[in-house]
């Protein structure tokens, strides 16, 4: 029961209202963001190296299947992923992708995964550092769910956010730097960018799915960088009735 009530707890927070940005940070934020992406600072190098672990998780699997990534950035993802003629990402940041290199191993592009057609069909459906960022999270959650094969799998990895060893991570690299550099709080940033923390998360992913898998990067939740979720076996009435509450 009390699984239930922290479900409609987490249910009732969304959708999201995604914190606004002060002036200052708001007029280096799409400079920043890319920068951050692309590993182009000392700390943002540290920690792309990091992040190797969770695209690894997400593409253990093989990478075999009509795959759709949501949120795939600067299709960094696609590094660790065999090559695939059935690859569609979701992306509405066009600005991060649009120079990449990868871009021709990407089969269509949707600004929006209510823009994926109804009648497409995918083995695989993934992320990586993404479902953190989603303020309709449970829509598309949902969406994704409608979206994925008989016997698909939803392959997830997040930060750890919400978590000990997560914010001191970032607070003593990337936060510092950022400071050293701008003399702004990093944690602004953060705020703006990191809407849903991973407990948030991993509770809709189980309310969703039957079967779902977790490992972390790290001892435990609190004290681990990321985490992956590998889910299967979805529950079609729990993603209708989403779908109906949040669209």
């Amino acid at each position: 029961m009390s699984g239930a009530r922290d479900l409609q707890s987490v249910l009732a927070r969304f959708p999201k209202t995604r914190p606004a940005l002060p002036p200052k940070l708001q007029a280096i934020y799409t400079r920043q963001y890319i920068e951050n992406r692309a590993g182009a600072t000392p700390a943002a190098s540290a920690s792309q190296t990091l992040e190797r672990w969770l695209h690894r998780q997400v593409a253990s699997d093989g990478g075999t299947g009509a795959t759709l990534e949501i949120g795939a950035g600067t299709l960094n993802q696609l590094n660790f992923e065999p090559a695939n003629p059935a690859y569609d990402i979701v992306e509405p940041f066009e600005d991060l992708y649009r120079d990449s290199p990868l871009k021709g191993r990407v089969r269509r592009i949707y600004a929006d995964i209510a823009e994926v057609p109804a009648g497409a069909v995918y083995e695989r459906i993934v992320s990586a550092a993404t479902l953190e960022h989603i303020c309709d999270l449970p829509l598309v959650l949902a969406r994704a769910v409608r979206l994925l094969a008989e016997g698909g799998v939803l392959r997830s990895a997040i930060p750890s956010e919400g978590g000990f060893l997560w914010k001191l991570g970032w607070m003593c690299t990337t936060g510092l730097e950022f400071r050293l550099r701008h003399g702004l709080d990093y944690g602004l940033m953060m705020a703006h960018e990191h809407v849903n923390d991973a407990a948030e998360i991993e509770t809709l992913i189980r309310a969703l799915f039957e079967e779902v898998e977790v490992r972390s990067f790290g001892f435990g939740r609190q004290l681990s960088l990321y985490r992956f979720l590998a889910a299967r076996k979805p529950r079609l009435d729990v993603a209708a009735a989403w779908e109906a509450r949040f669209s």
